[in-house]
């Protein structure tokens, strides 16, 4: 079966989608611009049917394929962290305040409260214009927020994972909450405001962002992937509506691989970009892109 989605405005076919889709997910899952709220522009835009068995699952799997580059760029700090467990590389930390606990303790922190949340999270995960005013608001925020710190550098700062405090990690964990309730906000924009409240530099606090949004994501992928999965009550599942199709089938893969790709250059990128310049670029573009979002979603 051929597949192709068509609106009055373009017509794609099933695997240049897949591609597209795949660079919209691995350029926004780690920026602080939302990749759930530039997926469902972008499908939207494209008159794809937000509501359709198979693309909720391209979209939860092409994650995956952004969230899988995070542990293998990260791969050697993740084996120093192991290897210092638990005195920490200066011998200062203790099992609870050790980087690997840290992050843990963040995750517990948000994965509570958000798998309460979940039938909430689910009757936003498709409003245009819900994800419009999180972007709106979340770029005001972020830029007051790096305005204030820029001013502030010369005063001390966490600079370093080695250095951060439980309650650090704790403030940063319930942030994020944010970003799960209300898709627009972003995950890496709530983690990293954040952490420069909680007095962190800017490359602490993007690279503590990075590693929380490992088990953070992780879990609320699988989390999404299976309940996708499971049949509703007609008895069918979305991986039933792939079925034989191999076109289907090579578009998942396709996105999931261009997915994995440009996250892995998009993380590369950023993590050299903050050490020089601010968040301040991201919060405009935030608010450009909800304005225009909130025009068009109103028409």
């Amino acid at each position: 079966m051929a597949r192709t989605w068509s609106s009055d405005r373009v017509r794609v076919s099933a695997y240049a989608l897949a591609v597209l889709l795949g660079v919209v997910e691995g350029l926004t899952e780690f920026l602080p611009v939302s990749s759930t709220a530039h997926l469902r522009i972008t499908q939207a835009l494209l008159g794809v049917d937000l509501g359709d068995p198979y693309w909720k699952t391209f979209s939860i799997v092409i994650q995956l394929g952004a969230i899988l580059c995070l542990p293998i760029y990260f791969r050697h700090r993740l084996a120093a962290f192991a290897r210092t467990f638990p005195r920490g590389a200066r011998g200062d930390r203790t099992v609870a305040t050790h980087p690997l606990t840290l992050t843990l303790i963040a995750f517990v922190t948000t994965a509570g409260p958000a798998f309460l949340l979940a039938k909430v999270i689910g009757k936003h995960l498709e409003s245009l214009p819900i994800m419009a005013w999180s972007l709106l608001v979340g770029g005001l925020v972020m830029g007051a927020v790096d305005v204030v710190h820029g001013r502030r550098a010369r005063r001390r700062l966490t600079e370093d994972l080695e250095a951060m405090t439980i309650g650090q990690s704790v403030w940063i964990g319930a942030c994020q909450i944010l970003a799960a309730v209300f898709p627009g906000t972003s995950r890496s924009m709530a983690t990293i405001t954040a952490g420069e409240l909680a007095g962190m530099s800017r490359p602490a606090a993007l690279e503590f962002s990075f590693f929380l949004s490992m088990p953070t994501m992780a879990a609320a992928t699988l989390y999404d992937l299976l309940r996708s999965l499971r049949a509703g009550a007609d008895g069918a599942s979305p991986i039933g509506a792939i079925g034989t199709d191999a076109q289907a089938w090579i578009a998942l893969a396709i996105g999931f691989v261009v997915a994995f790709l440009v996250a892995y250059a998009v993380v590369a990128w950023f993590m050299r970009w903050v050490r020089i310049h601010g968040f301040m670029p991201f919060a405009i573009y935030r608010i450009a892109l909800a304005l225009a979002v909130l025009a068009w979603s109103t028409h």
